[in-house]
């Protein structure tokens, strides 16, 4: 058994190297595998993942071993268990769908920096937008750090990499509906099988996956609340599947106002079908089964295009995430304390429900500077 440089004993497979760091050893199939640590409780560390990713077919040989069968294994053994299911199929899909062609079939050993950094530059040739890129950077980055980690490669070549911008698109703005054109879209779609839908994201803030995934377990009238507990998602291929909600924040308690009561008991009965059982969507399609965000997308289009036959032309396009802003604006307009609208949005800082405050405040200030001109 070897000993550290004060004759203490060390434990098997590890050893004191002259400039004080410690190596370990691991042996498996006739094959020596080493790591290197500063401290003995490191080594130990080490030692022991090391073990586990030979006995689990964790490690394969350095020189052999492509990006595409690292990825699948970073994704079984490092993903699968710490993230949300959402993302891990956001990683699955842009590998899929970007990143797969490109380096799948490439020696991980020898993407270097220049590799990367062509492959998003031509990613940017191909109009990607600035998020896009970003992911893609992040599930590579990540997938190479970890093989750097784990000493299947010698550096991190994502550490080379400047991610490049595109110059000519600008950060879209977040756009509320004011008053007049809330009032005017409601209107026109009162007879509209979503109507109830549109009506509890204007007086609830709720993201539209957490309304489509509402379960008549989650209305909690003695409490008088509604629980936010799961959002819906949908993958082409597999279908849809209840994710946990964007952060931890964001599983909520949102109060239950007699409109929210008035409109989800009547959605409750809007297809002919009562819905009882508590684990059963409240906003459903027709056969009870899960609603899409595409079909909301298209009801809106639809009752848009209506709006402007009808002879308002400037009536502005907007997505279902606009009701949320919306709420948010007219919470605010109200005078709702930031720390109080921020735990009915679920955000995750207060940083971000401060930015809603930024965008609707301007068109007031006139007003509160008015209230305190007979200060002077």
């Amino acid at each position: 058994m070897a000993v550290d440089k004060n004759g203490k004993k060390l434990p098997s497979g590890i050893r004191q190297r002259p400039n004080g760091s410690y190596e370990v050893r691991v042996s498996r199939n006739g094959k020596s595998y080493s790591a290197y640590a500063k401290t003995i409780t490191e080594a130990k560390k080490k030692k022991a993942e090391l073990e586990f990713k030979l006995d689990n077919n964790g490690v394969i040989e350095n020189k052999k071993i492509t990006y595409g069968e690292w990825f699948t294994q970073w994704m079984e053994n490092y993903k699968k268990n710490s993230v949300k299911k959402g993302t891990f199929n956001t990683y699955k899909y842009y590998y899929d769908s970007i990143i797969k062609e490109e380096f799948k079939n490439r020696k991980l050993s020898s993407i270097k920096g220049i590799d990367l950094q062509r492959f998003f530059n031509k990613l940017l040739a191909k109009n990607y937008s600035d998020s896009s890129l970003r992911l893609v950077k992040a599930i590579l980055g990540s997938s190479l750090k970890q093989a750097y980690k784990d000493e299947i490669i010698s550096r991190n070549p994502m550490d080379a990499v400047t991610l490049p911008k595109n110059k000519e698109v600008t950060k879209k703005e977040k756009i509320a509906l004011t008053r007049e054109q809330q009032t005017l879209f409601m209107e026109f779609a009162k007879d509209s099988y979503l109507y109830n839908y549109f009506a509890v994201s204007l007086r609830s803030g709720m993201r539209s996956g957490e309304i489509r995934g509402l379960k008549l377990g989650d209305i909690d009238k003695e409490n008088g609340v509604i629980h936010v507990r799961r959002t819906l998602k949908y993958i082409n291929k597999q279908g849809f599947f209840e994710d946990t909600p964007k952060t931890k924040s964001s599983l909520r308690d949102i109060p239950l106002t007699s409109d929210l009561i008035a409109l989800l008991e009547d959605q409750k009965n809007f297809w002919g079908f009562k819905i009882e059982k508590i684990d059963r969507y409240i906003f459903c399609n027709e056969m009870g089964e899960a609603l899409s965000l595409m079909k909301v997308r298209r009801e809106i289009d639809r009752i848009i295009k209506e709006i402007r036959s009808a002879g308002h032309e400037d009536f502005p396009h907007f997505s279902s995430h606009t009701f949320r802003h919306t709420f948010a604006t007219r919470a605010i307009e109200a005078g709702m304390p930031p720390q109080v609208l921020k735990t009915i949005l679920g955000h995750s800082s207060l940083a971000m429900t401060m930015d809603l405050y930024s965008h609707v405040l301007p068109d007031t200030k006139s007003q509160e500077m008015e209230k305190i001109a007979s200060a002077f």
